[in-house]
């Protein structure tokens, strides 16, 4: 009864919505989920609801991440498991990151065939020696929430959808006696040998199938229970165990387990199953994901699904992202709508829901937790997304980013090492990147108000964070001021990021009445000077003797100590105070002729052959858009009293980084930072210092611009004679009153107004 309770609640919800979102202008058709594919954007084309824990996508080919013993460059290009230029699919999996620079998942591979059984992908030159098969882009679509692509080689119509939990495929087959459905169980995303733990599956009846996949991967201990239900019983099904020889194989061999049996383990498995297809005959596949256990996962299929059909699953998903993208209504030509709503998907993506529909998800310890009175997320790239998307969420989703704070504090509690997340995914660590920029995150949500948790606790928890001495060089940071160069290859922007991070800790003990702790990082906030090198007027790598090391180049990304970057990027780093910056860099005048001086730079491609997510498209002059830490930098030239070159920089990066092509990204859209990036820049402002209330102006891309706030206000920017030559702001009103320092505070946003830019082709200087 209360199962049934829930689904009619369920549906009237739905239903309910399916209402109000009538009254939304059908934004999704602006969404074109194959920008990014191409490349460098390391996006993926497939199927996905909002921030949803399913992300069921194609695959274009299995590129092992070890090749004689090492690592194979090559499995680079596949983060999200597609790239736009090949020419074949190997199946579509049910997880994937979303613009990543590293990877893991593609759970649960599900190709279908016809003709006689193949187990093995083939290759891309004979893709008829597998399960592959050849598709053209001119047979392809790709939207918010839907996927469809022919598979030539099975004249095979596929097509995806999805729900939060829940990946919905549908596969419309030609006549034949011999079709199949193949569910690999070993494929998967930066894959390798001895990567799958453990795998489980268990034949419930002829149309359900539950199990498990362990793998240790990015994240070391990862466990994603699945339960999938096909619209039709199969024929017959079976399986083949690609294990090694091993010296203990128990007493199952007593059955042929193979064909017809209904539970099987190991550690690379493939199964298969059978059916018999009329002409243009479609088979539905629901397969749900849980963090926590079958039964969990099928509770979310009946849940999120039910009855309903793959157009109904698809209507109302498609639904949900126009209620999302609503929440910005912009005016503009069509190419602006389709890079702004391309870019609002992309932020919605990440991070994840990482919980049950019952409210039941796994910790780090490993143990299952109850998720009380806010949603459970995973998948947070912080390195990236604290600059630009947890603001973006500030403003526009404050809600989930408060959810996202409280998953950030659980995280800090569940944890063994009491940290704060660095890049964490399914209950996991992976400590990829530098910082411990969480405290920003952390920060920045509760000065704005947006976190409804216990704020000093999560102060305790920033600190904590902060004075781990064992985690990448902090020790020998808070000794000594910075980090020494013989002792961490990434010592500079190590030191800088930390540097950044406790003035965004320092500012939450202001917020908080914490005198002391507050003297304390506002102390350690300016160790940034500790690298400034004052003869070449960068930052430059120190050793633990008090020098500079010599053989130092600001040009290069190697050996330099710097991660993602070089010192002519790193060397304006430090957000958290560009007056200062300016003046140890010898004043305004000379601050933005360097700023002139990197962005109309050549940088000779030898300088970044050691950045593989980097190419010349994600490069103007010597700045590099393509990756994350110079974000900010287009905008100090209002520190330095020349804010039409920030105008003109920043409509030089909008115009040449993003496209609405497959290859429109300059560089990896990690998480959604480079798309968060481009709402806020082509809105007309961004965060240069998260943690202040306080966006930087720069020069609207958009002709106009509402913005719906979660609490019913709305926030309208309206940019008068805006064109491609109008690039400069000639005067900003803010209801009515005019700005003359280019700077808009959190709360003038959130308490709704108007603001007013009137542009022109001249700059006002």
């Amino acid at each position: 009864m209360k199962r049934s309770g829930t689904a009619v609640f369920i549906l009237l919800l739905f239903s309910g919505f399916y209402l109000k979102a009538q009254d939304f202008e059908k934004l999704y058709r602006y969404v074109n989920p194959l920008i990014g594919t191409e490349k460098m954007g390391h996006t993926y084309p497939g199927a996905t609801a909002p921030f949803g824990a399913v992300q069921l996508s194609p695959e274009t080919d299995t590129i092992a991440y070890e090749l004689n013993g090492k690592y194979n460059g090559e499995v680079y290009k596949y983060c999200a498991g597609y790239r736009y230029e090949d020419p074949t699919i190997v199946g579509f999996s049910s997880t994937h990151f979303s613009g990543t620079g590293h990877s893991d998942l593609g759970d649960f591979l599900i190709m279908p065939t016809v003709g006689k059984l193949q187990l093995n992908p083939g290759t891309v030159s004979h893709p008829e020696t597998g399960y592959r098969s050849r598709f053209s882009h001119q047979n392809e679509t790709a939207e918010a929430g839907y996927y469809k692509v022919r598979l030539d080689d099975h004249d095979i119509l596929a097509e995806l959808t999805a729900t939060t939990r829940v990946g919905v495929h549908r596969y419309t087959f030609p006549k034949s006696d011999q079709a199949h459905l193949i569910l690999d169980l070993m494929a998967g995303i930066y894959n390798y040998d001895g990567k799958n733990v453990w795998t489980y599956v268990r034949v419930e009846n002829g149309t359900t199938v539950t199990g498990y996949r362990q793998t240790n991967g990015w994240a070391r201990t990862r466990t994603v229970y699945f339960a999938m239900k096909f619209s039709k019983p199969f024929e017959s099904y079976g399986q083949k165990n690609y294990d090694g020889k091993q010296v203990y194989n128990g007493f199952w061999r007593k059955f042929d387990q193979t064909r017809n049996f209904p539970e099987i383990a190991g550690k690379n498995l493939k199964m298969y199953f059978d059916f018999n297809t009329d002409e243009n005959e479609a088979i539905e596949v629901k397969l749900a994901i849980s963090p926590v256990s079958q039964a969990n996962a099928l509770e979310n299929l009946e849940a999120e699904t039910g009855n309903l059909s793959f157009d109904q699953v698809k209507a109302q998903t498609q639904d949900r992202w126009n209620r999302e993208l609503n929440k910005i209504v912009i005016k503009g030509s069509e190419a602006e709508k389709t890079n702004f709503y391309t870019a609002m998907y992309h932020t919605f993506i990440n991070p994840t829901v990482y919980t049950d529909v019952n409210g039941a998800y796994k910790g780090l310890d490993q143990n299952i937790h109850q998720a009380e009175g806010f949603t459970n997320y995973t998948t947070f790239s912080i390195w990236d997304t604290y600059r630009a998307l947890h603001p973006f969420f500030n403003i526009i989703q404050p809600k989930r980013n408060g959810d996202m704070v409280k998953s950030m504090m659980m995280h800090y509690s569940q944890f063994s090492m009491k940290m704060l997340p660095i890049w964490s995914h399914y209950a996991n660590d992976n400590w990829c990147m530098s910082g411990y920029h969480s405290v920003s995150v952390v920060a920045d949500a509760i000065i704005k108000g947006n976190y409804k948790g216990d704020a000093k606790e999560a102060l305790k928890a920033c600190v904590e964070t902060a004075n781990k001495r064992n985690y990448e060089g902090i020790g020998q940071y808070i000794d000594l001021g910075y980090i020494p160069a013989e002792k961490n290859g990434t010592s500079v922007s190590n030191t800088l990021e930390y540097a950044y991070d406790d003035w965004a800790i320092a500012q939450l003990a202001r917020h908080l009445g914490e005198t002391e702790i507050y003297n304390t990082f506002i102390k350690r906030s300016e160790n940034w000077k500790n690298n400034f090198d004052n003869t070449t007027g960068f930052m430059r790598p120190r050793l633990a003797d008090g020098s500079f090391k010599k053989d130092f180049n600001a040009l290069s990304t190697h050996g330099q100590g710097f991660i993602e970057g070089n010192s002519w990027n790193y060397s304006f780093f430090v957000p958290q105070n560009p007056d200062e910056l300016i003046r140890m860099m010898g004043g305004k005048k000379k601050f933005a002729s360097k700023l002139d001086e990197l962005f109309t730079m050549h940088l000779p491609d030898e300088f970044f052959a050691d950045t593989e997510d980097i190419t010349r498209e994600g490069i103007i002059g010597g700045y590099v858009h393509g990756n994350e830490p110079a974000h900010h930098v287009a905008y100090l030239y209002n520190w330095a009293g020349q804010p039409w070159k920030t105008q003109a920089q920043v409509r030089r990066i909008l115009e040449m980084q993003y496209k609405p092509t497959p290859d429109g990204l300059g560089g990896n859209d990690d998480t959604g930072q480079m798309s968060a990036w481009y709402i806020l820049s082509s809105l007309g402002f961004y965060p240069v210092a998260p943690g202040s209330d306080e966006y930087a102006i720069g020069s609207p891309s958009v002709d106009g611009a509402v913005l719906h706030l979660e609490n019913g206000k709305t926030f309208d920017i309206e940019a008068f004679n805006q064109s491609q030559k109008n690039i400069y702001v000639q005067k900003i009103l803010l209801n009515g009153k005019e700005i003359k320092n280019f700077t808009l505070k959190h709360p003038e946003i959130m308490n709704g107004g108007k603001l007013s830019f009137y542009m022109g082709s001249k700059a006002k200087k």
